[in-house]
């Protein structure tokens, strides 16, 4: 499917197309945002969105020069979307940011702290009561000095005779996309136009999108699966985005397929875990009247995505019309923009087994048993993907696993303000040279059938007796080994205490498996022994250590992906301690990593 662009791709812009669709289509909807019951809280036109932007841009030039950095600290809903497209025709740069809400969340504002020291931004745009705004300033100091505005502040603003909108070339800066911190601290990824651009044009066509389009979505605005493909993916086609806060999705899983059926939307999606948690937490009885029939693409982007879930959601909601053929397994990363390689719609996703023994060592040998790996896709327009030996640097072989790097046109520049990071990141060549620059992912995985496998992250591997075993898959076998285990509430890793490697697992748990008293105990006593048993029986090998928590104290990335590297910093600082052996009569310390919901 196509749809009219109105300059080259070369030189067109996201706010180029906009005011395309403005004069098509003024009084079209562009986003809705609908309640925790369901309803519609609010619906911008084109037109509207375009007139509220054009008045932010003009506040934020009031008070603001060109290149300097917003943040822009809003909660879920429709303001943020005026307010990052005002930035843009301001020539400000955006910060997508999220509030460290709750004001107690360690996790949340260690992460506003370490963004805001890197970009060190001029001004923050809120949506809040002004009670919050104080009580925002007293948690992070650093933003106290600095220029507070609202949404509402700048909307009203007098846009007829300011100056005339910037006009943003195509290696201009749009905004910074900070990762999600799940192997490290966060960090800025340069934006530019043109990368913008260049990635929803491979969206569009990767996913068959038109003017057509309608979608759905809850992911969190801040990060840049739901940013690129919920907000900048519908401006770039002209279509209908359907948006709803997180919290609706975790409280009433439901709520989500209840929009697609009502919107007749025909893309949305998600990481694993909330098509496991729609199998797991949505009753029969929730389900009448749905239909998921005009789903075309149901797309996940997890690394890796799981058969089991694609299966079992399929399996769930065909009744309501869901078509397994809508399954679109993808892959994609903040320093690439998002999407890197997607499946061909309408086809079913394609599977390999592959032989255990021989991933373990690195290599790939399709096998009638094993594990099964589902493919990520292919490439579009002229992104390039290469495997390469993350130890050499050398161009990995056929049947071998390596570190995905990805090249050609249309990438981010680096990160803000961290040449040596960039130098690293985005500048990679194989060895021997002649080839790149490369973009170097830290993920692992390997081509076969010209379509790619992920496998798992190159920080991330265990290696025991000189064999490489993939977390996720020590996870997975953990998780199935005893009820009571949540589904993607568990970080498995390796631990240096100084004195030797361990194998280690932390898996979230509830039925009062993380009470204080003596049942609870036994039950965690329980637990432990089943994931030992499984996880022997299925990877032959023996875990040091086996820590039943709460869910709620394993930490998450903003998208819901467990942080296995704060997991281990937590469990070598000794902060679930208490979880597994708890003192008579002493109480359990309180956790300083909850579980935010995504």
């Amino acid at each position: 499917m196509t749809t009219s662009q109105p300059t080259s791709l070369l030189t067109t812009t996201v706010l180029d197309r906009l005011q395309h669709y403005v004069d098509q289509q003024p009084t079209a909807p562009a986003f809705t945002f609908l309640n925790e019951s369901g309803g519609e809280q609010q619906t911008l036109t084109y037109d509207a969105l375009q007139s509220t932007a054009h008045s932010i841009a003009a506040g934020l030039r009031a008070k603001l020069g060109r290149g300097d950095r917003a943040l822009l600290l809003l909660p879920e809903g429709l303001d943020f979307v005026p307010a990052f497209l005002g930035c843009l025709q301001a020539g400000v740069i955006a910060v997508p940011a999220y509030p460290p809400l709750p004001l107690h969340s360690k996790q949340r504002l260690e992460t506003l702290r370490s963004i805001v020291e890197d970009c060190r931004p001029s001004a923050v745009i809120v949506a809040v009561p002004p009670e919050l705004v104080d009580a925002l300033r007293g948690v992070v100091p650093e933003l106290a000095d600095l220029w507070w505005t609202t949404v509402a502040e700048l909307s009203a603003t007098e846009a007829s005779g300011a100056p005339a909108d910037h006009r943003p070339g195509p290696d201009d800066l749009a905004f910074l996309q900070y990762t999600s911190g799940s192997t490290a601290l966060p960090k800025g990824v340069t934006v530019t136009h043109r990368a913008l651009a260049y990635n929803e044009e491979m969206i569009r066509e990767a996913f068959e999108h038109d003017e057509g389009l309608t979608g759905v979505g809850w992911l969190p605005l801040f990060h840049d699966m739901g940013l690129i493909g919920h907000v900048v993916q519908p401006l770039w086609v002209g279509g209908h985005s359907i948006l709803m806060s997180p919290l609706t999705f975790i409280k009433h899983p439901v709520r989500w397929l209840r929009a697609i059926s009502d919107y007749g939307a025909t893309t949305s999606g998600a990481p694993n875990f909330a098509y496991d948690m729609c199998v797991n937490r949505i009753r029969e009885a929730d389900c009448e009247g749905l239909d998921l029939s005009r789903w075309k693409v149901a797309y996940t982007g997890a690394e890796p995505v799981r058969d089991r879930t694609l299966r079992a959601f399929a399996e769930r909601f065909s009744a309501y019309g869901f078509d397994s053929a809508a399954s679109y397994p993808c892959y994609g990363l903040a320093e690439a923009t998002l999407l890197v390689t997607g499946v061909r719609v309408s086809d079913e996703p394609t599977r390999l087994t592959v032989d255990n023994e021989a991933l373990s060592a690195g290599r790939v040998v399709p096998s009638d048993a094993g594990s099964t790996l589902v493919s990520s896709g292919v490439t579009r327009l002229d992104r390039e993907v290469v495997i390469v030996d993350p130890d050499t640097g050398e161009r990995a072989d056929a049947d071998q696993v390596g570190e995905i790097w990805i090249g050609g046109p249309g990438l981010p520049t680096g990160y803000w303000g961290n040449p040596d990071a960039t130098e690293e990141t985005f500048a990679a060549k194989p060895a021997g040279g002649g080839d790149g620059p490369y973009l170097r992912s830290g993920d692992l995985g390997f081509l076969y059938d010209g379509e790619l496998y992920i496998t798992g992250r190159c920080k991330d591997l265990i290696i025991i007796g000189g064999r490489n075993h993939y977390p996720q898959d020590i996870e997975l076998t953990a998780e199935e080994a005893h009820s009571a285990l949540r589904s993607g509430s568990s970080a498995a890793f390796a631990a240096d205490d100084g004195e030797a490697e361990r194998a280690v697992i932390v898996v979230g748990a509830g039925q009062g498996a993380a009470g204080r008293d003596a049942e609870a105990a036994a039950k965690r006593a329980e637990i432990a022994r089943s994931v030992r048993t499984a996880v022997a029986t299925v990877h032959g090998i023996t875990l040091d250590d086996v820590v039943v928590v709460s869910p709620k104290t394993v930490p998450r990335t903003s998208s819901g992906k467990v942080q296995r590297g704060a997991c281990r910093a937590a469990y070598l600082r000794g902060e679930y301690a208490y979880e597994t052996a708890e003192p008579a009569g002493e109480a359990p310390r309180e956790s300083t990593e909850p579980k935010d919901a995504p």
